[in-house]
Order: C-alpha cells, then structure tokens, then sequence
C-alpha cells in the first residue's frame, strides 16, 4: 500500500504500538526514518531500533521504552510539517516544544537535527515532529 507522508505513519505506528503496550512497532524502512529513530534513541524515548530485511522488503523495528510502571516514555507526537503545508523554521523562530522539555525534530540542510542542535549550528528548517 502506498503512503503519500512516510513520517505521519513513523509516527502513528509508534503511537498505536505504545496505546497497545507492544514491545516494538515495524514499518518500513527509509533513510530519514532511520535518522528520526536515530534522534529518539538519542533523547531517550526509544530502547533502541533495528534494521532488518533488504531490498525492497527492508523494515525499520523501534523498541518502545516504558518505566517500571508501565508508562510510555513518549507521551505526544505531533506532525507538523505535511505534504499539503510544508512548516519552515528559520533559527530564531524555531519553536520551543513544552518549554524545552520536548523535542522538535527538523530536516535542516545538515540533517535531521533536534532544535538544541539547529539553535546551537545556527541554522533552520522544516520542522517535522513535536515530540513530548
């Protein structure tokens, strides 16, 4: 089946998986999905993702992080840039997710950076997600 916005499925995936407690969501793979799920490692909202499969069949799997508890460690996604309404950002103006508390995660001309990283390259771009 063909997905006219990639990132919006990354992200429903993850946040179907998590309302039904799994302990990982598959999807397929691409490149900037691998570097979103690159960023949520990094920030602490995922345990960890894994590529498998090549070719045509490769598919990208985020383990999900819960606390003993069993609250998930990602409480919001939020897409914010869509095919019909490209959302850019130049560096002064890139937003503040929960007061710094969340993260925004931006396709900027270096990569798909986190605002910390844009602020700190002085650079902008289109923002992607809000995640929280």
């Amino acid at each position: 089946m063909a997905v006219n916005d990639p990132i919006a499925d990354f992200l429903t995936r993850i946040r179907n998986a998590q309302m039904a407690k799994h302990d990982a969501a598959e999807m397929p793979h691409s490149k900037m999905k691998v570097e979103v799920a690159r960023i949520l490692k990094e920030q602490g909202y995922i345990n960890d993702y894994s590529e498998r499969g090549a070719g045509a069949e490769k598919k990208l799997v985020i383990e999900l992080k819960y606390d003993p508890d069993g609250r998930r460690a990602i409480t919001g996604l939020r897409r914010m840039s869509r095919p019909g309404r490209r959302v850019y950002r130049k560096q002064a103006s890139i937003p503040r997710v929960l007061d710094g508390l969340g993260v925004a995660i931006l396709s900027t001309s270096r990569g798909i950076l986190t605002d910390h990283e844009a602020r700190r390259a002085g650079i902008g771009g289109e923002v992607l997600c809000f995640v929280y």
